[in-house]
């Protein structure tokens, strides 16, 4: 038989034991809660198409990258980028951190989306009688929002370099102000080529364009200076190599689908030297759009 002193040792070894195992699990990498990252793109489109959108993107991305995304975004393009603003988001897909003062907060590119360069604007619907830039002096102009770097930014800095005073309106996506042109809202609207154009195809609307500036890349995919750098190269990848597996094509060709972008819509790389014409814009631009 046992004495009491062994089986008071043997409880003890094993209660120790377990103690220790716990610590270890506790302390154990693939035990540690994974940090979730909020992910802001701009409306382009009403919350119910930016959502179709972007919720099956990212999943895909959480799902290749190990790194878990949630969609996080505002009711206008301005609420969004308030969250930006404010760090409450680690990943975007923006334009608007471009500025000088917003270029402090350390945002850093590493991707794009594939697609022609893009110009800003400035249309009018084709039988209206409005023929110059001139002729908007004062008349009400649509635009998504105060935030919409080639959509508003660029078109108002040309107005005000002309001399030219419009009561602008902002619709909130871009949706919402070619809908407000048609209407009979506003006299023109502020956009860029691409979602003119692809309006144009869609609905049949024909526009007249008074102004068309430069070339700028479209919105890009950026971390914050929060997120590691083995996070960010594992999203990187993630997004770059999405339309290389059957299931990333799929996933890629019906959110295209659902908000009327080209089929073969896919991420690529990009750096922050990508982007220079935006910092060139502002080292010129008017205060009263910087």
């Amino acid at each position: 038989m046992l004495s009491t002193p062994v089986l008071w040792k043997e409880k003890m070894t094993l209660r120790s034991i377990f103690l220790v195992s716990l610590m270890l699990l506790a302390g154990s990498p693939a035990h540690a809660q994974q940090p979730v990252y909020r992910f802001s793109p701009v409306n382009q489109w009403d919350i119910p198409k930016t959502a179709a959108y972007w919720n099956p993107i990212i999943q895909h991305v959480s799902e290749k990258s190990g790194v878990k995304l949630e969609l996080k975004i505002g009711r206008t393009s301005a609420d969004t980028t308030a969250y930006v603003l404010a760090q409450e988001v680690e990943f975007v897909f923006s334009n608007h951190l471009f500025s000088p003062e917003r270029d402090k907060l350390g945002w850093k590119v590493f991707g794009r989306r594939t697609g022609p360069a893009l110009q800003g604007q400035i249309a009018v619907l084709d039988n209206s009688p409005i023929r110059t830039l001139a002729d908007l002096n004062g008349q009400d102009m649509v635009f998504a929002g105060p935030e919409a770097f080639i959509g508003y930014r660029v078109p108002q800095a040309q107005l005000i370099s002309q001399g030219i005073e419009v009561n602008p309106v902002f619709a909130g996506n871009q949706n919402a102000a070619f809908a407000q042109l048609l209407a009979g809202r506003a006299k023109a609207v502020g956009s860029n080529s691409v979602l003119i154009d692809g309006f144009t195809e869609k609905q049949g609307t024909k526009f007249r364009i008074l102004w068309t500036s430069e070339d700028y890349l479209d919105l890009a995919l950026m971390a914050s200076n929060k997120v590691s750098a083995k996070d960010v190269r594992a999203v990187a990848n993630a997004f770059t190599n999405m339309h290389k597996s059957k299931e990333g094509a799929l996933i890629l060709k019906r959110a295209s689908e659902s908000v009327g972008l080209d089929t073969d819509s896919h991420f690529l790389s990009a750096t922050d030297k990508d982007y220079e014409s935006y910092r060139r814009f502002y080292a010129s631009a008017p205060i009263a759009v910087r």
